[in-house]
């Protein structure tokens, strides 16, 4: 029972820790936040997690491998990924100019609660992180690697793959792997995040009038770097 619990809390620690570093996905949630409120960021962070489960349903089958066998397949995706995100990057920007403009229905300078009660804008987050993560090559190379070890017996050291900082912790946290306590502390993590991230920044939009322009803007600028080098990563593939 004490193995089980820990293997839980190890899964609840990976998952949080893939979902928190700054990216394309975070990107989407925090715009989808700050400027239509906490179910909408809340639903876009579902969007990139229901991506993630059709990648655990795809790499149990083995389907997965499909994209790492054909590099003209995985290039085109990778392109695909990068024009979305500068797409979403120009929305984000036509966001931050709406904020300014004085608070169009659902902006920053609409009040919060009034905001979430009456947006119809919320499935469209869902979608546009649900696609995005499709196309994600971060999301696609995990599930070929280490989210495949996550469905075979044997070991993980879990803070290792932390993005940035795992070289600095690794062998701190050592859990056995292929077991379905694991798989379901993973999606718990990644659920904790996707509620209290839109939460903390609507939490900091109410009491800061210049957050969501800001964290909007912030966005923009970020989905627009990753979709440049998206971009250029699939031309150097197909290219190559």
């Amino acid at each position: 029972m004490a193995d089980a619990f820990v293997t839980l809390a190890a899964g609840v620690v990976f998952g949080i820790a893939l979902a928190a570093p700054p990216g394309p996905m975070n990107a989407v949630i925090a715009e989808e936040s700050v400027v239509r409120g906490w179910f909408a960021g809340f639903r876009a962070g579902l969007g990139a997690m229901t991506a993630d489960v059709i990648f655990l349903a795809l790499a149990a089958f083995g389907v997965v491998a499909f994209v790492e066998r054909f590099p003209r397949v995985r290039a085109a995706m990778v392109g695909v990924g990068g024009l979305l995100m500068l797409y979403f990057a120009y929305d984000a920007a036509t966001d931050v100019r709406s904020s300014f403009l004085g608070g169009a229905p659902g902006g920053a300078g609409a009040d919060p609660d009034r905001r979430e009660a009456t947006d119809g804008h919320a499935a469209t987050g869902f979608r546009k992180a649900f696609v995005l993560a499709l196309t994600n090559p971060y999301q696609i190379l995990f599930w070929l690697t280490i989210g495949v070890g996550l469905l075979r017996s044997g070991t993980l050291d879990v803070l290792a793959q932390t993005p940035y900082v795992g070289g600095s912790l690794a062998g701190l946290l050592v859990v056995e792997t292929g077991t379905p306590t694991l798989v379901v502390g993973f999606f718990g993590g990644i659920v904790v995040w996707i509620t209290g991230f839109p939460a903390a920044l609507v939490g900091a939009e109410r009491r800061i009038d210049a957050f969501a322009p800001a964290v909007a803007a912030l966005s923009a600028v970020v989905l627009a770097g990753f979709g440049a080098v998206f971009l250029a990563r699939s031309a150097g593939l197909l290219l190559g």
